[in-house]
């Protein structure tokens, strides 16, 4: 098994990763394991957050490291909250809070569509040249009334036409098969496959 460092200290994509990635012989640990701080996140695209994350944690480290970066872009608020989903309505908001302002600010605009991204970055080592980095959306529209206790963030407002469901109504299992997070592991998973 070849050691991975994962650059986040959340519990479930720690088992996530983790069962993922065990046929392809990496065991995964999680950043917080080895004493190793959330890296900062600067920048203004989810591709260079996680690659920061991904160095910083790898250089901590000297393992091979992964990391994502995630949020929800509402096309009529140009794509905001983008990478500060997680703080919208603040540096230390609840998914309440921060669904509240993107309700608040789409409240007088038709347009309500919106998509979810998630970017993934793989790197070997702190100065990697050649990270393996991949990309994925998941399309839906702003609800204003919440539905579903399942998934997190802005899930129970994130509704999808085809399924006349929130993501927040989801079965788990069904989710991971479609979600932004659930199609950027899988092509991971399958470039990680190629390289190794």
């Amino acid at each position: 098994m070849q050691k991975l460092v994962l650059a986040s200290n959340n519990a479930g994509k720690v088992k996530e990763f983790q069962a993922l990635l065990a046929p392809l012989h990496f065991e995964v640990i999680p950043q917080g394991a080895l004493g190793i701080p959330s890296a900062e996140e600067p920048f203004h695209t989810f591709v260079e957050n996680a690659l920061a994350k991904a160095r910083h944690a790898s250089s901590a480290s000297g393992l091979p490291a992964l990391a994502d970066d995630s949020g929800i872009c509402a096309h009529a608020l140009d794509g905001r909250p983008g990478v500060y989903s997680a703080r919208y309505a603040g540096e230390y908001a609840n998914d309440a809070a921060n669904n509240q302002k993107l309700i608040t600010e789409l409240s007088n605009r038709s347009d309500r569509s919106a998509h979810y991204v998630c970017a993934l970055v793989f790197i070997n080592s702190a100065d990697d040249p050649n990270p393996l980095i991949v990309e994925a959306s998941w399309h839906g529209i702003i609800v204003d009334q919440a539905k579903g206790s399942n998934g997190f963030g802005y899930d129970p407002h994130f509704f999808l036409p085809e399924l006349g469901k929130t993501a927040a109504e989801l079965d788990p299992a069904q989710k991971n098969l479609i979600s932004h997070r659930g199609q950027a592991l899988r092509e991971l998973i399958r470039q990680l496959q190629a390289r190794f």
